[in-house]
């Protein structure tokens, strides 16, 4: 088994590429190799990494924390998480020994969704708000954003490459192809843990009041069409200026 250590601060050497010409390199690629040449192509400080810490998010903070653990993780904090995941969250940065930059919305507008319940009747806004929002000048500062998102979880998912150009940043799958299968193998050869909440049926967890127990993404936005939170299923074309 090969044990990544790659701690070099390497800045691009190589010419920027189209998306296509990006993932006509990649794609034949393994998750693992195309973690490790992501950094020809992007300097470490333009590369976006974040996380939930949500049922799935310690496949991906395990790779980066072997390939490159000097690769800053950004933590959104909606302050709408479960106890769960903050005490999960707490685990996974002391074992993965974790760089973690806490990113928290406007606080008055928070306090607005909070005392108005717009999770009930607003739920896209109470989203946009505490999600997207905190986000964006985070990603205004980086080229590329590297995601999570597997194509097995859901039908929005199974259509990605693994680069795709999401508004003015560069979305990055590196593990978009692997299926459920590969997934669990790796989880349990690296005896990674799991979410506290798991064990007691939730399969993918967010905000308290939008998650409830359910297979795969069942339980988020229950009694909805809704699958996404908004980070993810924007438009893939460049913003006009």
């Amino acid at each position: 088994m090969t044990t990544y250590h790659n701690t070099s601060q390497q800045t691009r050497q190589l010419p920027a590429l189209s998306i296509n010409e990006l993932n006509d390199i990649f794609t034949p690629l393994t998750f693992q190799e195309r973690i490790e040449k992501l950094y020809e192509y992007f300097a470490e400080e333009d590369v976006l990494l974040t996380s939930s810490f949500g049922t799935k998010s310690v496949f991906l903070l395990h790779w980066f924390s072997q390939i490159r653990p000097a690769q800053v993780v950004h933590f959104l904090d909606t302050t709408y998480h479960f106890k769960e995941t903050i005490a999960y969250k707490k685990q996974l940065t002391e074992r993965l020994d974790l760089k973690v930059i806490d990113i928290f919305p406007d606080i008055e507008q928070n306090m607005l969704t909070r005392e108005e319940e717009w999770w009930v009747e607003h739920r896209r806004m109470c989203c946009s708000i505490n999600k997207v929002a905190p986000l964006e000048p985070i990603k205004a500062q980086h080229e590329i954003w590297v995601s999570g998102l597997m194509s097995y979880q859901t039908e929005f998912r199974s259509h990605l490459n693994v680069f795709e150009q999401q508004g003015d940043i560069i979305k990055f799958h590196p593990i978009v192809d692997i299926n459920e299968g590969e997934f669990l193998y790796y989880m349990d050869l690296f005896d990674l843990p799991r979410h506290p909440l798991e064990q007691e049926g939730f399969g993918s967890i967010g905000c308290t009041h939008c998650t409830q127990k359910g297979s795969g993404r069942d339980g988020r936005w229950k009694g909805s069409s809704q699958k996404e939170c908004g980070l993810h299923p924007s438009y893939f074309v460049k913003k006009e200026q």
